[in-house]
């Protein structure tokens, strides 16, 4: 996450307030969930790009899913999560993309061995789908993170709604398990949205439209489709 970004996270969570007050609209932002996945082309792009070691961890991931299939979704998300904590490091784009922010696929993510908080939500995001768990339950969530008594960082984490109406189960990079939001007093949400539109305020007017910000998004769906992972 680049700390520049917290000037428009801030007036983002300005727009969420509203949204608990129901005032919020829905911005669609793409159509067709993803939720299918082409292994061999995986397996054999992340071999061409990235070598034996990176093929490896996707057909880590590959069995993983497979194995995954038919458990229950709370289980699916400790299997998700694990997979992820334990299987890839943490760095910034800056040190992984010499970029100042990139969103990696999870082809480049697991070509990399390393990503920042976005590449594992996403990663996270995409796995779950594949194994079939509903798009409405999943969203991607911009939080800011406590890492002081006064200090905060902008940071990434990936909520499941078990119901509409219920708080989400969380999945995040800097911690081993899967926690209710409740059990993360450190996490204040900003904004949050899926391959199916974008949670935010309703009053936008005054500010440049949120879906813009989002063209990251955008554009790692199409990289995905592009890798084999199609709708």
């Amino acid at each position: 996450m680049n700390l520049a970004d917290t000037r428009w996270l801030t007036c983002l969570w300005m727009l969420c307030k509203a949204f608990v007050l129901g005032l919020a609209s829905l911005v669609v932002l793409v159509t067709g969930p993803l939720a299918a996945a082409d292994w061999d082309k995986l397996q054999s792009l992340t071999q061409q790009r990235y070598g034996t070691s990176s093929a490896t961890t996707v057909t880590a991931w590959r069995k993983m899913v497979e194995e995954s299939r038919a458990l229950p979704d709370i289980e699916k998300l400790t299997k998700v999560n694990t997979f992820f904590n334990r299987h890839m490091l943490y760095d910034t784009d800056a040190v992984v993309w010499q970029l100042e922010d990139y969103w990696a696929t999870p082809v480049e993510f697991m070509g990399r061995g390393s990503g920042d908080c976005e590449d594992f939500a996403i990663a996270k995001y995409i796995t779950l789908r594949l194994l079939g768990v509903s798009d409405p339950s999943l969203r991607l969530i911009y939080v800011r993170a406590k890492t002081g008594a006064t200090t905060s960082v902008a940071h990434m984490v990936l909520g499941f709604y078990p119901e509409p109406s219920q708080q989400p189960m969380i999945l995040d990079n800097l911690i081993t398990s899967v926690r209710l939001a409740s059990q993360r007093p450190d996490l204040s949400p900003v904004f949050s949205f899926n391959s199916s539109g974008l949670w935010a305020g309703g009053a936008t007017s005054s500010l440049a439209d949120p879906t813009t910000r989002l063209s990251r998004w955008r554009d790692v769906l199409e990289r995905m489709h592009q890798d084999g992972l199609t709708p």
